[in-house]
């Protein structure tokens, strides 16, 4: 007999309904609702990501549909669109902030020690931020430029499992560099970024906290060259240089920095990659830049997969609880994908889960073996269903 909930509500429990509640209550997210649960809505902006519902409508509409099987996913009933609606505008998107955060330390006990691809030991953090365009006339708190608005998600990946460990919304107009001063990193943790988080000042704290950082080299950074070390040879290594940086503003760093220059075969140029690690060899400096194109791949991944590209409501409370929700969603993607032997894309994973939601199948052993027939159920032979006709006397 087979007696599993369906794949849905076994996503749902990767995050226990006392768990959420504690959330709720911290964040009083249920101040003044009147019969629609902070859960309900939990599972409708959840649905709205991985059923790829496109509107408020078909989110409503897709769980209606499923009503004989909403109660075991903790919800009586669909709830209206205006209801949803109301609740995306007002109830606070920290209790989503939360969630997130909880559910990335059990991601983080599956992931440990997965793709891990250097000798070393360091923490590998990759620093970015997306931007998401938004029309200025209806979303005029996403302040950008005159004639258009724009949301940024700042993050950083971690490079065991290619989590999200750290996210943080904005407007378009916030720069990068403000939102990366208030990072507190670990004492030996390695963050690598590209050339929009100048700042000469940052770095030398960084250095002083003990935090490495490597990042592309703009051309316009002056520096003295102090010292020429030996490139590797058998290497696409062309140059090893400790220097000092200078500055326009009269002012002396002291900071010793390194500056690694690797020929790019495919785009015939050089690229050069500045860092306050002076003991990893140059070829190891080349190769961890090149893990900061796993953040390209999560934003790309976060956008065509999940419902980030447009919005099912206008307020900034709308738009920053579905972009959680979506950051939530993913998490589950990767934790679900961590889990399984089966050798899936991400991509396929997300097409494939969206049409089993409401199958009731073990979701570890379909993962496992997808194309697998589900278990027949008592009384069933040959895909027909055996009736006894008998007449007890």
């Amino acid at each position: 007999m087979n007696r599993v909930c369906s794949i849905f509500a076994q996503l749902l429990e990767l995050f226990p309904r006392v768990k959420f509640q504690d959330a709720v209550k911290k964040h009083k997210a249920e101040r003044h609702s009147r019969g629609f649960s902070s859960w309900g809505q939990f599972v409708a902006m959840l649905f709205c990501q991985l059923g790829h519902a496109q509107s408020l409508r078909d989110i409503c509409n897709g769980l209606a549909a499923s009503e004989g099987k909403l109660k075991h996913l903790g919800i009586p009933k669909a709830p209206k669109r205006t209801t949803l609606a109301y609740a995306n505008g007002h109830r606070s998107w920290e209790l989503y902030e939360t969630v997130f955060l909880e559910l990335l330390s059990q991601c983080y006990s599956v992931a440990e020690g997965k793709r891990k691809k250097f000798r070393f030991k360091n923490k590998l953090l990759t620093l970015d931020s997306t931007s998401i365009d938004l029309c200025i006339t209806l979303f005029d708190w996403a302040k950008y430029k005159q004639t258009k608005g724009a949301a940024k998600i700042h993050m950083l990946l971690d490079n065991d499992g290619y989590l999200p460990c750290f996210a943080h919304i904005t407007d378009g107009k916030t720069h990068d560099i403000t939102v990366a001063r208030r990072m507190q990193f670990t004492a030996g943790t390695i963050v690598v970024m590209d050339r929009a988080y100048v700042d000469f000042d940052w770095w030398e704290r960084l250095t002083e906290g003990g935090v490495y950082f490597v990042t592309r080299l703009k051309k316009d950074i002056q520096y003295d060259v102090l010292e020429e070390c030996p490139a590797p040879q058998k290497s696409d290594i062309r140059r090893d240089q400790i220097v000092q940086l200078r500055s326009s503003l009269q002012r002396s760093y002291a900071l010793k920095l390194r500056v690694v220059t690797m020929w790019n075969e495919e785009k015939q140029e050089e690229l050069q990659f500045l860092t306050n690690h002076l003991k990893f060899g140059a070829t190891t400096i080349a190769r961890i830049y090149k893990e900061r194109w796993q953040i390209e791949i999560f934003f790309k991944s976060l956008k065509q997969l999940l419902k980030i590209k447009t919005f099912i409501g206008t307020s900034a409370n709308a738009v920053k609880t579905q972009i959680w929700t979506a950051l939530i969603a993913m998490l589950i993607l990767k934790y679900v994908h961590l889990k399984s032997s089966f050798n899936w894309s991400l991509s396929n994973l997300v097409a494939v889960l969206r049409q089993q939601l409401f199958v009731y199948r073990d979701l570890y052993k379909w993962l496992d073996d997808p194309y697998q027939a589900p278990p027949v159920l008592a009384g069933v032979h040959d895909g027909q269903l055996l009736l006894d006709f008998s007449i007890v006397s």
